[in-house]
C-alpha cells in the first residue's frame, strides 16, 4: 500500500501519463502553390482575405465559381494551416477550432468527402477554379470528380455558382482576419 503522503505525487505521475496518451494529432494540413491567390505575396494572408471577403455575404461569390472555389480551398487550406502554422501561434484557440468547423461546414456545402486529404481538397478548388477562370469548364469538371466530391462535378458547380450563407465560416473566417497580426504584447486582436 501507498502511503497518504505519497499517493498525490502519483497521481499526478498517472494523470499526466494519461492525459499525454489523449494527444490528438495536429490537424490534416495542406500547401499553397505559389501565387494561389494572385497578387498577394503571403499566401497565408490572401488566403484569410479571400475566405474572410467570400463568406460574409454570398452574393459576392454568386455567379463566379471560380471566386467560391478559391474562398473553399482557403477554407481548408487555413483549418490546418492555423494550428500547425508557427507564425500563427499567437492566434486564438477559439479562432483556431472555429476553422476547423469551418472546414466541415465548407466540405458539407460542397459535397466534399469528410476523411478526403486537404491538399487533394485544395488541389481540386485551385485547379476547378483557374480552370473556370479562363472558360474551360471541362477541366473544372474533371477536377470535381467522386470520390473527393461525393455529389459529382454539377452539383459541386452548381453550389460555387450559389453558395449558401455559411454562419460557422463567416465567423472563423472574420475572427481570422481581425487576429492576423499580433498586437505589441504578442496576443491577438479581438
Amino acid at each position: 500500500m501507498i502511503p497518504r503522503r505519497a499517493r498525490w505525487p502519483v497521481c499526478a505521475v498517472c494523470l499526466l501519463a494519461f492525459g499525454c496518451g489523449l494527444e490528438t494529432p495536429p490537424p490534416d494540413t495542406a500547401r499553397l502553390p505559389p501565387n494561389a491567390y494572385g497578387a498577394y505575396s503571403d499566401g497565408d494572408i490572401g488566403a484569410i482575405n479571400q475566405a474572410a471577403w467570400a463568406f460574409a455575404d454570398p452574393s459576392r461569390t454568386r455567379g463566379d465559381p471560380a471566386d467560391a472555389a478559391r474562398a473553399a480551398a482557403a477554407v481548408d487550406y487555413l483549418a490546418g494551416q492555423l494550428w500547425t502554422g508557427p507564425r500563427w501561434a499567437f492566434m486564438s484557440p477559439l479562432t483556431k477550432q472555429e476553422m476547423l468547423g469551418a472546414r466541415v461546414e465548407v466540405r458539407q456545402a460542397l459535397g466534399i468527402h469528410p476523411q478526403a486529404r486537404s491538399q487533394d481538397v485544395v488541389n481540386r478548388l485551385l485547379f476547378a477554379a483557374d480552370a473556370l477562370t479562363v472558360g474551360n469548364t471541362p477541366g473544372a469538371v474533371s477536377a470535381l470528380q467522386p470520390p473527393t466530391f461525393t455529389r459529382g462535378p454539377e452539383a459541386a458547380l452548381a453550389t460555387l455558382s450559389n453558395m449558401p450563407f455559411l454562419l460557422q465560416t463567416n465567423i472563423a473566417t472574420q475572427h481570422a482576419v481581425l487576429q492576423q497580426q499580433p498586437t505589441d504584447s504578442g496576443t491577438f486582436r479581438n
